[in-house]
């Protein structure tokens, strides 16, 4: 039984998603918590990506516990989260949780594992964010069935309609089984030049299906991939430049949705 402290509570659980690599997702998780962060607000990330990226591009080095400790381990959710930035904080992930899979799925209940874990964060924080890896699996249904709401990242990329197609097949039939209401809340167009043709064409696509929740597009942008080297956030590496502009525009955009 859930308290009730948790769902009276404003807390937004957005689960950063796409099937597609390569679609901007842990740099929108990252610089976004970050800019809702320098807004004032309490963000908590949840990078339930293998690769541990979202960590990584925040200079977290060998963290104590992971997700992985929380997920199968006997680890609290107080003890696996580290404070990244000033109203930042990260519960972040590593290879070991490959084989966290593998223990998920013998486990009663195994899809609702992370919403029993994080169970009381709700109250604490104003957005938990959660990173997701590019692929169909246990951990991305578990971040499913706790999220509230989708931000679905997509590359001007005409592979990248395939995989929305696929994400939201997989939505209708989580929201069916598990009575959920999940939805795409925002759909944030990423990798953006206006001076080439293919942009013009996803983005029509994506405005024909989404056109109630485009968000502003982040434009291609080398500052952003060299923060990301510099293990900093846009907002950090280069508060001036076109990345940080958009990003900027998203976290305004989010905050303004409630």
């Amino acid at each position: 039984m859930i308290d009730n402290t948790e769902s009276q509570h404003n807390s937004r659980r957005i689960c950063v998603i796409n099937y597609k690599g390569g679609t901007g997702k842990t740099c929108t998780v990252v610089n976004l918590g970050h800019g809702l962060a320098l807004a004032g607000k309490r963000v908590l990330i949840v990078d339930t990506d293998p690769q541990g990226s979202s960590g990584y591009h925040l200079g977290i080095r060998n963290p104590k516990y992971s997700l992985y400790d929380l997920l199968v381990g006997n680890a609290t959710s107080p003890e696996c989260i580290v404070n990244a930035r000033q109203n930042l904080d990260i519960i972040p992930s590593n290879e070991r949780l490959f084989p966290a899979e593998m223990a998920l799925s013998k486990m009663k209940n195994r899809e609702m594992i992370l919403s029993q874990k994080l169970r009381g964060l709700q109250n604490q924080y104003d957005y938990i964010i959660v990173d997701c890896a590019p692929s169909i699996n246990l951990l991305n249904q578990n971040s499913l069935t706790y999220a509230q709401e989708i931000f679905l990242p997509v590359s001007m990329e005409y592979l990248s309609l395939v995989g929305i197609k696929q994400l939201l097949n997989n939505i209708k039939i989580i929201n069916k089984i598990f009575r959920h209401n999940l939805k795409v809340s925002k759909l944030i167009p990423t990798f953006f030049d206006k001076r080439n043709s293919k942009s013009k064409v996803v983005m029509d696509s994506l405005n024909r299906v989404f056109s109630q929740v485009m968000a502003n597009p982040i434009r291609s942008s080398v500052a952003i991939s060299e923060a990301a080297g510099y293990r900093q956030t846009i907002f950090e590496y280069n508060p001036k430049s076109s990345g940080a502009e958009d990003y900027q525009i998203l976290t305004n955009e989010v905050i303004a949705d409630g």
